[in-house]
């Protein structure tokens, strides 16, 4: 990733969503997108991706990803971090699918 003329890993733009509010850390189950800190689960027409960042891990294989910095329909701001390549998730189907039915409205964070 990069932002300007600099190089950007992973845990910097986490780091930077943290100190923009995206402190929730979604996962994806059956049941939809569960946020680890409340503990609600979201469906898709709950949420909206406000940004996409794909990471290519030329240099570690750790950031073969693309992260989505989420927000809910009450408002709450979190993370999904779905791994690409070698560190596919195994249900990436199922994210793919899931996360086609989310609204997606970018804008600059």
């Amino acid at each position: 990733m990069q932002f300007g003329n600099k190089m950007t890993t992973l845990s910097e733009v986490i780091n930077i969503l943290r100190v923009k509010g995206f402190n929730e850390d979604f996962e994806i189950t059956e049941k939809g997108f569960i946020a680890q800190e409340s503990g609600k689960t979201y469906r898709p027409d709950n949420l909206t991706i406000k940004r996409t960042y794909r990471f290519e891990g030329e240099s570690d294989p750790d950031d073969m990803s693309i992260l989505y910095a989420i927000e809910t329909d009450k408002g709450e701001k979190g993370i999904f971090i779905d791994a690409y390549g070698t560190y596919a998730n195994n249900e990436c189907e199922n994210i793919a699918e899931f996360l086609k039915k989310v609204k997606i409205k970018e804008t600059t964070i």
